[in-house]
């Protein structure tokens, strides 16, 4: 099962309803406002929708998955539209309930990413990829829009920075060991006195007060003044919307809330990135969101970002085109190539635009303005600091440079190209299928057997299982050894100190190799907070499918990695054996091919409405696969587009809970032995079972260890776990799948989501198909959406200024 829940059920938790009669707030924007497709404000606002992923965006009626955590009851933000009101009322529930484990892991995240804050500010190496804002506010406002009128930016203010010099002995800052829950929890819960203020002034709005204490948390000592004076920063809540904001500052402000009002343009550009890093996105271009706050009603928006900027609240960036993968001949998304007021000052000529010269005769380089939030900026560039530390690092002479070739010699093929490439370097990649798997297997064996510490980390207990099985099987080929060998653990468990080999007295994990799976679901903060916490010396192999659905949460590490190739690269040569491996492989690459099954091992199941998919799908988990392939029930799951629709896990799930477990659903809509999908944070799911309820609150058994789920947060964390969404399932593997494509799913679909999905199964593919040519036309034509991240301009300045060799 993934560990990449996805969090709102609504594509974008701004988009406008049918508001509740008296809460709801008057459009701001100038009426027959509209933006043509295409736009610039129409590609901010598909990005802040959260329709901008493989399968991680849509909307919930028709049944498309949504990007960001998966806070599996939060049904549709502000359903009904009622305002700030009913809208998140059910958020709020959640929130004011007691700690749970999953808010205290959070919290100590919240803790060890100031840290890494701290040591960025120590840390005189650091990146440069763009002027980050320091009091410069209006000269970079000008540039943004000296881009957007095609006339050439001041040279002073995308002037190059200095190169950072190669640190040939690095000494990070170390950050402690993992904090505790109980202390992470008690410096983040706010005080009752707090709560209480909040809750007094939301009241008055017309809010709902089961809000007050995730206000209290968002804004710290002093909310309730902070709320008063600033209405808009309600905007800080999940769920709530543009314009429920508006509403709710009309209550409290009265005549004096405007449209120009600063505090509001500053609220909903950050509200903007916010859905925009649910999209997967770190930044987002100037113009585009520019174009929409204008479409959202803000009448100056270069005013109302220079004062976000001014105010700290958003950094501005900006990025050579050449060093973020974009040709400097090809058009660019803000600034075309061959636009002047794109291009930056430069001594030398860019390849592709010899002789293009400015007034002043010097060459220019095309550049792209971004605008992003802090945490996501300090995550990438902390991020890309570590990964130069390890690329440029010499690994720990663990074992003789005979001792590894010998170990290369025995593994052959891509598997000794592997062990070669970690022999030298502290960063390696490895692509590859299922199958492919084995080729890590085989290094950590080997690392182990020159005394190395290996471990393997996998992104959910799915994974972890399946893989620690690999290794197994291995030990018992290789016969006895010493010690109990690798093992394997959770990425969430290994930096929690839940799981894994603890950590050394200068706070890093006591490891010389960490493998790495399912990369492609690492966002860019738990990249970041993996990479700091390894010791110097290391090695790091980032292993993954790059054919997967990227990460629920923001950023696209491993394929910004593999684009950059500022480190060894290894493609496995295991094929994914036998009809499914051959059907999978060809939609990788594009194209849907019938294949041979003559063990029924791919079936095609055609429906013509969501009815009669339900109704199908039923029937082949409950009795035709049982039947005829021997797959029970238990090791059988479903996956579909979405959670909303006629056919999503909701319709799913309740027609298979009555037939496989009948109940009242007593606890909560829940009964003993119901399989569950249970969200512990926001990016992880973790299978399960239920085991009963009683006042500690509903009891649960995720991979066989017991897990108690607080009653009062049974509905934002746990689902039924027949059916899910392919990034629910994205990391995990089952004996027989059933895809169930219903008609209304036809623009969900994407190749990456389709080769995710048809890809979880090992030994039966049934996929119930009503969306006739949309299947092929998706796997031909449509690929993974393009996410705005940093990475590669950050990865690309690094490799520029270290010396060759």
């Amino acid at each position: 099962m993934s560990t990449e829940p996805e969090t709102t059920e609504e594509a974008e938790p701004g988009t406008p309803d049918t508001a509740a009669k008296g809460d709801a707030p008057k459009q701001a924007a100038p009426e027959g406002d509209s933006t043509p497709p295409g736009s610039a404000a129409s590609e901010a606002d598909e990005a802040a929708s959260g329709d901008s992923g493989s399968d991680e965006a849509g909307s919930d009626e028709a049944g498309s998955d949504e990007a960001g955590s998966d806070e599996a009851g939060s049904d549709e933000a502000g359903s009904s539209g009622a305002g700030a009101g009913e809208a998140v009322a059910g958020e709020g529930n959640g929130a004011a309930a007691g700690v749970s484990e999953a808010e205290a892991e959070l919290a100590a995240q919240r803790i060890e990413r100031e840290r890494i804050e701290r040591r960025k500010a120590e840390n005189k190496g650091r990146i440069h990829s763009g002027a980050k804002l320091s009091g410069k506010a209006a000269d970079l406002l000008a540039a943004v829009r000296a881009v957007e009128s095609g006339e050439k930016p001041t040279a002073t203010v995308f002037a190059e920075p200095e190169p950072a010099r190669r640190r040939t002995t690095p000494e990070p800052v170390r950050r402690p060991g993992p904090v505790s829950a109980a202390a992470a929890t008690a410096a983040a819960a706010p005080a009752p006195e707090t709560v209480q203020g909040v809750r007094q002034v939301l009241t008055e709005g017309g809010a709902p007060d089961a809000l007050a204490p995730q206000v209290a948390t968002a804004l710290g000592e002093g909310a309730q003044e902070a709320l008063r004076a600033d209405p808009w920063q309600l905007l800080r809540i999940p769920g709530v919307r543009p314009e429920q904001a508006d509403g709710f500052a009309r209550a409290l402000l009265g005549a004096e809330c405007r449209p120009e009002d600063e505090r509001r343009g500053r609220a909903f550009i950050g509200w903007l990135l916010e859905q925009a890093a649910l999209a997967g996105h770190t930044a987002l271009e100037a113009p585009a969101l520019t174009a929409a706050l204008a479409q959202r009603g803000v009448p100056d928006p270069d005013a109302a970002l220079q004062s976000a900027l001014a105010e700290g609240e958003a950094l501005v960036f900006q990025d050579a085109l050449e060093e973020t993968g974009v040709p400097a001949h090809a058009p660019a998304p803000v600034a075309a190539a061959h636009d002047p007021g794109g291009y930056e000052d430069g001594n030398e000529g860019d390849e592709g635009h010899e002789g293009d010269e400015g007034e002043d005769g010097q060459d220019r380089r095309p550049v792209r303005v971004l605008v992003g939030l802090e945490r996501y900026a300090l995550a990438e560039e902390s991020l890309a600091d570590g990964l130069a530390r390890l690329i440029n690092s010499v690994p720990k002479e663990d074992g003789s440079a005979e001792g590894w070739e010998r170990a290369a010699a025995s593994a052959q093929g891509s598997a000794a190209d592997l062990v070669r490439a970690v022999a030298g370097h502290g960063l390696v990649l490895h692509t590859g299928g299922e199958a492919s798997r084995v080729e890590p297997a085989r290094l950590l064996g080997e690392a182990h057997r020159l005394g190395l510490r290996a471990w393997a980390a996998t992104h959910g207990p799915l994974g972890r299982d399946g893989f620690a099985e690999l290794l197994r099987r291995f030990r018992q080929a290789d016969g006895p050894t010493e010690g109990a060998g690798p093992a394997v653990v959770t990425v969430a468990g290994l930096l929690s100190g839940a799981e894994g080999p603890g950590r050394d007295a200068e706070g890093a994990l006591d490891l010389d190799l960490l493998v790495v799976l399912d990369a492609p679901q690492l966002d860019v903060e738990t990249a970041a907070l993996l990479v700091e916490s390894l010791p110097d010396g290391a090695r790091l192999v980032w292993a993954g499918d790059p054919g997967v659905l990227w990460s629920v949460g923001p950023g696209r590490v491993f394929a910004d990695l593999l684009a950059a190739r500022v480190c060894p690269q290894i493609a496995s040569r295991v094929p994914d054996p036998g009809p499914l491996g051959e059907l999978v492989s060809g939609i990788g690459v594009g194209e849907l091919n019938q294949v041979a099954a003559p063990g029924k091992e791919v079936v095609i199941v055609p429906v013509r409405d969501a009815g009669e998919a339900v109704h199908r799908t039923v029937q082949l988990v409950a009795d035709s696969v049982p039947r005829a392939i021997g797959v029970p029930a238990e090791e059988t799951v479903v996956i579909t587009p979405g959670h909303g629709g006629a056919a999503g896990t909701r319709a799913l799930n309740a027609a298979l809970k009555e037939r496989l477990n009948p109940g009242p659903g007593r606890f909560g809509g829940f009964d003993p032995g119901d399989r569950i999908a249970y969200s512990p944070a926001p990016g992880r799911t973790l299978p399960g079972q239920v085991v009963g309820a009683d006042a500690e609150g509903l009891h649960l058994s995720c991979s066989d260890a017991p897990v108690v789920v607080p009653r009062e947060r049974v509905e934002s964390c746990v689902r039924h776990g027949w059916a899910l969404t392919a990034h629910q399932a994205a990391c995990g593997r089952w004996p027989a799948v059933v895809v169930v494509l219903p008609g209304d799913a036809a623009q969900a679909l994407n190749r990456p989501w389709v080769y995710t999905a048809f890809g979880r199964a090992s030994r039966h593919l049934s996929v119930v198909h009503g969306v006739e040519q949309a299947l092929p036309r998706a796997v031909a034509e449509i690929p993974a959406k393009p996410r705005t991240t940093r990475l590669p301009a950050l990865l690309h300045t690094q490799a520029r200024a270290q010396p060759a060799g």
